[in-house]
């Protein structure tokens, strides 16, 4: 007999947004999360919010530069919907990564 394995748990949760200041007021002000000093990393501007065991993290773009974006996922390995990227509805350069890539979701990139 094994022995049961232990339950998967969520560590954080990364919400793309187009600018932390016009998200964050719902996060802090409607579900009364504190947020955390904002870091800068890969290409982001993050703010990270205490909720239960779980931190929801807000991330702003500051890296525009989706070419290169695109060209770090082929880098590592990324299976791409996109080889390049074309204009989105909004009138963006978007590109998508293949949801076999990225555990069943499709990600879009965007400037």
């Amino acid at each position: 007999m094994t022995a049961p394995r232990p339950h998967p748990q969520v560590a954080h949760v990364g919400i793309a947004v187009p600018r932390i200041a016009d998200a964050l007021p719902f996060y802090r002000d409607v579900l009364g999360l504190e947020p955390g000093a904002p870091v800068w990393s890969d290409g982001a501007s993050i703010v990270s919010l205490a909720f239960g065991d779980v931190h929801v993290e807000l991330l702003e773009p500051r890296d525009p530069d989706l070419d290169a974006a695109l060209a770090r996922c082929r880098a590592a390995g990324y299976r791409l919907v996109d080889e390049a990227p074309r204009r989105g509805i909004s009138g963006h350069r978007i590109a998508f990564l293949h949801p076999k890539a990225t555990g069943g979701i499709l990600l879009e990139l965007t400037e």
